[in-house]
């Protein structure tokens, strides 16, 4: 069947009339092939679109970890603005746009990767598209070097200590000081194991290794620069991808709460926002994980030049902080995972909260949030696309309120 591709969906795939989803597809372009349920998965492009290029990664069509290499680089970047905008649309908001922000090539920090063990050795990669099958990517474009370099040694533990059985999760991070390895769904560990991984860890040079949330192995603790302090996230923890893309929502952020004196940051982690507002106002971080909160206190107090940091540990979807909770602060920062915080919002509304900063990773959830404080008096003042994963149809953002 022919068919003429109309425009992109929230996962990067063309889709046609019918609906019928068409991957690596772009809008404008006339492609055949034959449906099933739904999806063209194989398709033969006919008319190409002036927006297509030749993927410059050599992995592209094995791997799964990208899905817009097909598309210039401006177009992408429109596309990814133009999801946000549809967004707001839907909720009947507009608001002026911030210059992007473009993580460029080779800037990646962390990533998760699968290795199964082989007969003969183990394979470490990412999915493939829509499957199981795990990819090898040895000179990935989006990864910072340090990280494929590691991959012969991640190889060398899922040879070691991997099932035949499952696949085991490998999530490296780039710390200011080595590499810091935390793995899931390996073997069970028991004592000659974790000798063996200890052993292992340290003629490999890792800054730490983690085993299903247990630390087996640290030469040094794996320190992030968040503002003037030092920080050690917990195994696992949550980092922004990129350390540019991390500094440009640290300076949006930093111009939306603007020379507030009293801060409260909400879904604070490991204190990404807090510790670099801290050098100007005094800040109550707020996050549900006990641990995240530990780490940043130990940076707040090995900083100089900050002021004081307060915490709470705190489940802010079902516990908000109200009204006369949020009454004290002069300026919020709410960075919730991808499902939003409408029962936080909903506080928020009901505040006199001068300015908000608001963080996102969904541009659905966000819109949905930013009706609730524009309908009860708040201005969405600007938005800013920030895209930290490059090639992808992740769409990040960072924005700001004011009542």
């Amino acid at each position: 069947m022919t068919l003429t591709i109309t425009r992109l969906g929230h996962h990067g795939d063309g889709i046609a009339e019918g609906p019928v989803f068409v991957p690596r597809t772009l809008p404008g372009e006339v492609v055949e092939g034959e449906i099933a349920q739904g999806r063209l998965a194989a398709p033969r492009i006919l008319t190409p679109s002036p927006e297509r290029v030749a993927a410059p990664c050599p992995h592209y069509k094995a791997c799964g970890g990208c899905a817009l290499q097909h598309a210039r680089e401006g177009f992408v970047t429109g596309w990814k603005e133009s999801v946000i905008r549809q967004a707001l649309a839907a909720q009947g908001l507009d608001a002026p746009f911030h210059a992007p922000h473009i993580s460029g090539l080779h800037t990646r920090r962390r990533a998760t990767f699968s290795g199964r063990r082989l007969k003969k050795g183990a394979l470490v990669g990412f999915h493939a598209r829509a499957c199981d099958t795990v990819a090898s990517v040895p000179d990935c474009l989006i990864l910072r070097p340090e990280l494929t370099a590691a991959l012969p040694l991640l190889e060398d533990l899922v040879t070691m200590a991997g099932s035949r059985k499952g696949e085991m999760a490998l999530s490296l991070t780039l710390s200011d000081v080595g590499l810091d390895l935390s793995v899931t769904c390996g073997k069970l560990l028991d004592g000659p194991l974790q000798a063996t991984l200890g052993q292992w860890a340290g003629a490999n040079g890792l800054a730490r290794l983690a085993w299903d949330g247990e630390v087996i192995a640290q030469a040094a603790p794996p320190l992030q620069t968040f503002g003037r302090a030092k920080v050690a996230p917990p195994p696992g923890a949550f980092l922004q991808a990129t350390a540019d893309a991390q500094a440009a929502l640290q300076s949006a952020v930093g111009k939306a709460v603007g020379d507030a004196p009293r801060v409260a940051d909400l879904f604070a982690g490991c204190g990404t926002f807090a510790l670099p507002l801290a050098e100007g106002a005094e800040v109550h971080a707020v996050e549900s994980v006990a641990e995240m909160l530990t780490a940043l206190d130990h940076g707040w107090r090995h900083a100089t030049g900050l002021k004081r940091i307060t915490h709470e540990t705190r489940d802010l979807f079902r516990n908000p902080l109200l009204p006369e909770d949020l009454a004290r602060f002069d300026a919020v920062v709410i960075d919730p995972p991808r499902a939003g915080a409408e029962a936080q919002v909903r506080a928020l509304a009901d505040s006199a909260v001068p300015r908000i900063a608001a963080v996102s990773c969904n541009p659905v959830t966000f819109a949905r949030d930013a009706k609730i404080l524009c309908d009860a008096g708040y201005r969405l003042d600007w938005v800013q696309m920030v895209d930290q994963f490059r090639f992808s149809p992740h769409v990040e953002l960072a924005a700001a309120f004011a009542r």
